[in-house]
């Protein structure tokens, strides 16, 4: 097997012993399907109110705002740009979960009674979501690494 430049050292990854991928010291390629993994888990968690994760941590989110909040902030919350929340939100309106009031130059969105109605199940979900995911990784490890890519997400954002 060739040796492939790592950083400044030379590093030969030999998957012959283990299981192991080829790329798996690469954290664009681990980190990438260990979010497809956690996605196909969150996937699991929020199937039962029929929402996909993201229009559910939308709708948390308002939820916890009664006098409503704007879109930006929305988007801080959640590290999503604004033309995703927009759009999440264009499906959130027309669906009754969400209503958008203009207050001079911004928006503001407030939930619904419907949205409302779902929070206790969105939290069951996510709650489901975190105990799945603490089963398979373990609790501690779990914060750890969640506060880990936390940081380093941060770190890397503006680049």
């Amino acid at each position: 097997m060739k040796p492939f430049a790592f950083g400044l050292r030379l590093f030969v990854h030999t998957n012959m012993k283990s299981n192991k991928s080829y790329f798996c010291n690469c954290l664009f390629f681990s980190s990438a399907s260990f979010a497809r993994n956690m996605s196909k888990l969150a996937d699991e968690a929020f199937a039962k109110t029929g929402w996909s994760p993201s229009h559910a941590f939308v709708m948390i989110t308002v939820n916890r705002f009664d006098k409503g909040v704007i879109p930006s902030m929305i988007a801080k919350e959640l590290h999503l740009t604004p033309s995703t929340v927009t759009r999440l939100l264009d499906k959130l309106e027309q669906k009754g979960m969400v209503r958008r009031e203009n207050k001079g130059k911004n928006s503001l969105v407030k939930p619904t009674e419907k949205s409302l109605a779902l929070n206790e199940e969105l939290m069951t979900s996510w709650n489901s979501l975190f105990d799945n995911y603490k089963k398979l990784l373990g609790k501690d490890f779990s914060e750890k690494l969640a506060d880990q890519l936390y940081d380093a997400s941060e770190k890397i954002k503006n680049l």
